[in-house]
């Protein structure tokens, strides 16, 4: 269960200088950049045996050309070639001893296109600030900016083991106190959420492990497929206007037309509405450029078991605004605050055992799927003068949720990227094609509105 999140970007070079890009010519853009992304350079340091949580330490030994890679296409290089070539690349995990980042230069698209595949652990960034390190990397014009000479880059001492297990000891004896007020804060939240939804006309939203059990929820492997597929933003908010609700409801409103088709094509019958899983931005104005992971969620109901697309779209909007207010009753600190106060070691030998004994297969899922919508540019990008056409995001899937549906706006398009474990959904692509169905069934709606 590799937590990096990833994006596949399509580019043409024919804006480029001469109207080719080389891999050396990529590379050294990229390495023109890194000044504007100093945590490329940043490679975690494991506390001996865990006691602690990893520190972040510039790497004295960072080397560009182990993280930038060259690979091609076989003939005739078409999208399906692509996105398998994508998912295998996805389903890898990074390696610890070194920043946590790849990028893969992809070759022998057709029409003279090339791609890249961005692959950055979860713990060095979030969707908001993805987006933010997407743009730090590339251009605004074919012709690349000027930057500033890379002279600040120092790398940092790496600690010794008995200098790591002193600052641990530090750490630990703070854990008593810690967690008292990670408990106390947790008291405080489950009260003023029990008094919240008592009042009347208040519908909480879904609770965790209350969703259905569906063909795609249960222990997953390692391998994984993707697909993706471009609609226009235009039309999502017509049908925002039209219809009512946000564009991100519309977002959920379409991956639930489209998991009720799949269900649907399966024969699978589910007892419940779907639920999923969605990621919500935590980033404060103070925390606006920087890297890192600021990120909460919340579980909404996506009403698959309603028939009528516009009612679907109506419940799917009361659920997002419910689990909008409980999560900000908990609060964002809550969740993470108990998330610096788990033990490393604990955490992850816990995880592998959850893994290994299948135990996501007996019971019931924390919830069907995970939904996440990233806002991205409304203006051009480019890399080494060749323009940026598509940007398709890559999420993580976890163990009992075999998919990840992540969408990212660009230049007038939503970018939709979907990831699945290769045993549990073997026809990604048929869901990624029903989110097309799903939006003109909403546009109908809409039209009969006017």
């Amino acid at each position: 269960m590799p937590m990096h999140i990833a994006g596949l970007a399509i580019y043409d070079p024919s804006t480029a200088k001469g109207g080719t890009v080389t891999f050396k010519g990529i590379l050294e853009h990229i390495r023109s950049r890194m000044p504007l992304v100093p945590s490329y350079r940043e490679r975690m340091v494991r506390v001996p045996f865990d006691l602690d949580h990893p520190w972040w330490l510039v790497d004295p030994d960072f080397d560009l050309e182990f993280h930038v890679r060259h690979i091609a296409l076989p003939q005739p290089g078409d999208w399906r070639q692509l996105c398998i070539q994508a998912a295998r690349l996805h389903a890898r995990e990074l390696d610890l001893d070194r920043p946590l980042w790849e990028m893969y230069v992809i070759e022998g698209l057709h029409d003279g296109l090339i791609a890249t595949v961005t692959k950055t652990h979860h713990a060095a960034i979030d969707g908001v600030s993805g987006a933010e390190l997407t743009v730090n990397l590339l251009d605004l014009q074919p012709e690349p900016m000027e930057t500033v000479p890379d002279t600040e880059w120092k790398p940092d001492r790496i600690p010794t083991d008995l200098e790591l297990v002193g600052f641990a000891a530090s750490s630990l004896a703070r854990q008593p106190i810690l967690g008292l007020k990670a408990a106390r804060r947790t008291v405080e939240a489950a009260v003023t959420l029990r008094r919240r939804n008592r009042q009347p006309g208040i519908t909480p939203p879904p609770a965790p492990f209350a969703a259905p059990r569906t063909s795609f929820n249960g222990a997953i492997t390692p391998h994984r497929k993707f697909s993706f597929v471009e609609l226009p933003l235009d039309e999502v908010k017509m049908v925002k206007n039209a219809l009512g609700g946000t564009v991100n409801d519309v977002v959920l409103a379409l991956c639930a037309g489209a998991l009720r088709g799949y269900l649907d094509r399966q024969g699978e019958q589910v007892d419940a509405p779907l639920i999923a899983m969605v990621p919500i931005s935590v980033r404060t104005e103070d925390l606006k450029g920087t890297m890192g992971n600021q990120v909460s969620q919340m579980l909404v109901s996506l009403a698959t078991d309603i028939d009528d697309p516009v009612e679907r779209l109506r419940v799917i909007s009361e659920s997002t605004t419910g689990a909008k207010e409980q999560e900000k009753a908990i609060g964002a600190e809550t969740l993470m605050n108990w998330a610096e106060f788990a033990a490393p070691a604990l955490a992850a030998r816990a995880a592998r055992l959850y893994s290994n004994m299948k135990l996501a297969d007996r019971h019931r899922p924390l919830f069907n799927v995970t939904i996440s919508n990233v806002p991205g540019p409304d203006f051009p990008l480019y890399s080494a003068g060749a323009r940026m056409v598509a940007m398709y995001p890559m999420g993580p899937i976890m163990d009992g949720g075999g998919l990840n549906i992540t969408v990212m706006s660009y230049m007038g398009k939503m970018c939709f990227g979907l990831v699945a474990c290769r045993e549990v959904i073997p026809e990604v692509w048929s869901i990624a094609e029903g989110l097309q169905s799903a939006l003109d069934e909403l546009k109908k709606a809409a039209d009969a509105t006017r």
